[in-house]
């Protein structure tokens, strides 16, 4: 007996639903499949199960095309949804809307745990930290702009500078005075050039502008001993101040790093943090603490983690690798991976392995740079913690500090992966840390310069849920075609029980993970 088109078309509707409706039900949660619906999609499998036995399609009418149409579509639109935003959209859908509707219970605890550290990661993932090694833009980034043409700062990376500038140089008067707006017009210039020209005309207003010399030090500047002779001159007008006096000092202190008085760098940098104790904020420990490796002053540097590595205090890539690079120089010139599957892991071994280890956790990023697996770029002017962006700008300026650490590397390069078995699932549960925040990717696209490839933790890798439905959409676009080209041989084989198995055995592959 051969169907109308109306009700061949319907039937067909209903076995599109139906699937779509299967993979609603499916979730996944930690690499587990997890099917939500058992009891409506057995329902509706008997009821197809009786109308195919009742009335076997013979013809495929072109009122069906359309369905298969919109499956295909359906699929490109996942790969699309998940490659912008690192999630399946069928899957986001079906645990948010679909699964009360379906009767689905939170069976565990873990779940609401899940959804609450996921949530802490929503509020603090996205805050952007100054970079407080930052470069000098006229003296360091516009030289690698005039070598090899590309530029090594973003828009978004300068706007933010913009914005601290202006506040961090607006003045504690409550009327601005007239170069102050000028210098608040300049901060927003996008054109360097045009900055520039601002300060020069604020320094025409008042010839005591520090802020007007504070630009003209970090842009217009070309070498560091200029940009050195413009800050000190900021740096007799300043008056009062605070903000002023902590940057200028800052960047006085960065200038002798630069130009290898290291020393004198240490003591400006100690004096600031002692002139300026509520200050902590800026981060300028961490230039000390690079300075003191550089003097290759261990015992400083473990003097200064003592104070700033503490469980109360905000962590860092700089905090949580210097801490593991001391413990890896006391026992990495010795360290034999060999020696140590023998006889197994002494105690300064198994404390510099575990010292490793929470570094990783906490910017998985950094050992490819530290390991030259991954090529350095200048760093940004702002960073993301725990991000790619932080990476970079540890590693430039670090890796020194590492390679002359006799055997640190390899000790590194021996260890560091075997935090990802500690963490299987990093972005639902961490370890000592909260779990890794799954947005970091986003910001860092903004921070880095198009021409970096940008490090991505966990790696997204295509779940068998999309590749399961993209299977299915291809399995039900083949029955079309077979039934299209051979109807009567299709009609005799619908009427087959096995290929009824067939034709439902993906959907109820689901179960087999419950």
């Amino acid at each position: 007996m051969v169907w109308h088109h109306y009700e061949l078309g319907k039937t067909l509707i209903v076995i599109t639903l139906l699937r779509f409706l299967n993979l609603m039900c499916v979730a996944s949660k930690g690499g587990k499949l997890i099917f939500l619906g058992d009891d409506i999609t057995m329902k509706t499998l008997h009821v197809l199960h009786s109308i195919y036995a009742v009335k076997p399609p013979d013809v495929l009418c072109d009122f069906c095309q359309p369905v298969f149409l919109k499956s295909f579509l359906l699929q490109i639109f996942e790969w699309w949804y998940f490659r912008k935003y690192g999630t399946s959209f069928i899957e986001q859908v079906s645990v948010s809307h679909l699964r009360p509707l379906l009767g689905g219970v939170e069976n565990s605890s873990t779940t609401g745990d899940y959804l609450h550290a996921t949530q802490f990661n929503n509020d603090t993932c996205f805050k952007v930290w100054r970079n407080p090694l930052n470069l000098f833009r006229g003296a360091e980034y516009n030289r690698y702009t005039w070598v090899t043409g590309k530029e090594p700062l973003t828009y978004y990376d300068m706007n933010l500078s913009a914005q601290d500038h202006q506040t961090f140089f607006t003045g504690d008067t409550q009327q601005l005075r007239p170069e102050d707006a000028v210098m608040q017009k300049a901060w927003r210039e996008r054109n360097p050039q045009a900055r520039i020209r601002a300060a020069y005309q604020a320094i025409e207003m008042n010839h005591e502008c520090a802020a007007a010399y504070v630009l003209l030090a970090e842009e217009e500047a070309t070498t560091i001993t200029e940009a050195e002779r413009l800050f000190k001159k900021a740096l007799s007008i300043a008056g009062k101040d605070i903000n002023l006096l902590v940057y200028i000092k800052r960047r006085l202190a960065m200038c002798a790093r630069k130009l290898g008085r290291i020393k004198e760098a240490v003591k400006m940098m100690r004096d600031l943090m002692k002139e300026f104790p509520l200050l902590g904020m800026l981060n300028i420990h961490e230039n000390l603490l690079e300075a003191l490796l550089e003097l290759q002053a261990y015992a400083d540097v473990q003097a200064v983690l003592a104070k700033y590595d503490d469980i109360s205090l905000p962590k860092s890539a700089t905090i949580c690798y210097t801490s593991a690079l001391l413990k890896a120089r006391a026992v990495s010139d010795k360290f034999s991976p060999e020696a140590a599957s023998r006889r197994g892991l002494s105690t300064a071994e198994m404390n510099a392995v575990e010292a490793i280890h929470r570094a990783v956790e906490f910017n998985p990023h950094v050992p490819k740079y530290l390991l030259e697996m991954k090529s350095l770029i200048l760093p940004p002017e702002h960073i993301l913690k725990r991000g790619d962006s932080e990476a970079v700008a540890y590693a430039f300026f670090h890796l020194q500090h590492w390679k002359r650490a006799e055997g640190a590397l390899n000790l590194l390069h021996c260890t560091w992966e075997g935090t990802f078995r500690i963490i299987p699932y990093p972005l639902e549960k961490g370890h000592l840390f909260y779990p890794y925040p799954g947005c970091t990717e986003t910001a860092d696209r903004e921070l880095l310069p198009s021409f970096h490839e940008v490090s991505v933790y966990p790696k997204k890798e295509l779940p068998f849920f999309i590749l399961f439905t993209a299977g299915l959409c291809s399995f039900t676009a083949m029955l079309a075609m077979l039934t299209h080209q051979f109807p009567e041989l299709m009609g005799v084989f619908a009427k087959a029980p096995w290929l009824m198995f067939c034709l439902w055995s993906p959907c109820l592959l689901g179960s087999v993970f419950t």
